[in-house]
């Protein structure tokens, strides 16, 4: 039975995925180097954040990883805020929330960020938890979440996670969760295929897969 649920939050609660091939291109152009699509982008976004850079073309020989990482966060942390929710996100987050679902936001952004972006939205209230890491570059969400579920003692089993990239279900294994992935978000529905996991395309449609699992328990 969950009664737990864990959120990403970029390309699964803010829509910020235009925003971010947007940013990717504005940097390749500064660091002479070619745009790539929308198509090349949802295929090559992955964790460790490093390794997409240099999918993209980035050579760290001429800019460092953390040069570029601060170049991107300057571009992209105030217009943000100008990003949308996905449909429907806080009319489900109320519904599970009125459910009595323990609701958790975890994130692989600096806490600081994200926490201006949660209060910005008008989030803040529907989380419990709001778990983020202590630098910009985007490691792994798996040290802060072990951390919680010891904190809280919560059974895996009772937990459930959305997310939209692979790297979400690499963390979900780690933590012993279930995952179900979320298609709109940074990774093309082909690439997340590759996870053999529940894929839901709206909020609407995972508020149903809650609800199935509710009547099957």
């Amino acid at each position: 039975m969950i009664d737990t649920i864990f959120f990403d939050f970029n390309g699964t609660i803010i829509d910020d995925v235009d925003l971010c091939l947007n940013i990717l291109n504005e940097m390749l152009v500064e660091n002479q180097k070619p745009k790539v699509t929308k198509e090349r982008y949802l295929e090559i976004f992955r964790f460790p954040i490093k390794s997409y850079y240099e999918l993209a073309g980035f050579d760290f020989k001429e800019r460092s990883f953390e040069e570029l990482s601060h170049d991107f966060i300057e571009k992209y942390q105030n217009a943000s805020l100008n990003c949308s929710l996905y449909s429907n996100v806080k009319k489900v987050l109320s519904t599970l929330k009125d459910k009595k679902y323990r609701l958790v936001l975890l994130s692989a952004s600096q806490i600081d960020n994200l926490q201006e972006q949660v209060n910005h939205f008008g989030l803040n209230h529907f989380f419990e938890k709001i778990l983020g890491i202590d630098d910009i570059f985007a490691r792994s969400k798996v040290d802060i979440g072990m951390k919680y579920l010891k904190e809280t003692k919560l059974n895996p089993k009772s937990c459930l996670m959305l997310g939209d990239t692979l790297h979400d279900k690499e963390v979900a294994d780690k933590l012993g969760i279930n995952i179900v992935l979320f298609s709109g978000g940074h990774q093309a529905k082909k690439v997340l295929a590759k996870a053999n996991v529940k894929i839901v395309s709206s909020y609407s449609e995972f508020e149903r897969y809650v609800e199935e699992n509710e009547n099957n328990n």
